[in-house]
């Protein structure tokens, strides 16, 4: 996932005047796919990805949050779908409004199980919302972010660039369950959709 969050930073280097924001996020699902491909874990073959979907790119779902680090956090373990458990400790929260409803996400870093330490400096964001079992996939989908984008307590939140976990596609996967505190009461049409091999279509 490092190189998949370092592409994130790259593609937010290009210039807005150099393509649009809806050129920006092709861009970035195309290298998305690309990387899912090239992962020796992944769970997909090149075949499969004509069974990947998006919602059109929709600016609105792009925002800019408040962010609250939390103190004196200390790991703890969230369920995935494989039953085991993998640690993680809470880094902060972000707070947002998309279309005039105010939303508070909880912000996670992965831990090393030796000492209890976040191993790097980016945020992962599991979440649901009313779009899951639908249009998007039932166990939720996820964000990841940097703490080196924070500026003056302010965090760039793209749920166009939210993807599926692994447990979307295939089996056998140890994928984070979004914990309840992370359940978005409204639809975000945005980012991945359903993978629809196993549907038919």
């Amino acid at each position: 996932m490092k190189k998949f969050i370092l592409s994130i930073l790259l593609l937010a280097a290009i210039p807005v005047s150099a393509q649009t924001y809806r050129d920006s996020i092709a861009v970035y699902q195309k290298q998305y796919t690309k990387e899912l491909l090239e992962d020796k874990r992944s769970p997909i073959k090149p075949a499969d990805v004509k069974y990947m979907h998006f919602f059109p790119a929709d600016r609105s779902y792009c925002v800019w949050g408040d962010v609250k680090v939390t103190v004196g956090s200390k790991p703890f373990l969230i369920d995935t779908h494989s039953g085991k458990q993998k640690p993680f400790k809470e880094y902060g929260t972000i707070t947002f409004i998309i279309h005039d409803t105010t939303i508070t996400l909880h912000m996670y870093q992965s831990v090393d199980m030796v000492n209890g330490r976040p191993t790097t400096e980016d945020l992962f964001i599991p979440f649901t919302d009313l779009t899951n079992y639908e249009t998007t996939f039932a166990g939720g989908r996820y964000i990841d972010l940097s703490i080196k984008d924070i500026t003056n307590d302010r965090l760039l939140i793209d749920f166009n660039k939210c993807y599926n976990p692994y447990c979307a596609f295939a089996e056998g996967y140890s994928c984070p369950i979004p914990p309840n505190e992370n359940a978005i009461h409204m639809p975000i049409p945005a980012g991945e959709m359903m993978f629809t091999k196993h549907m038919g279509y």
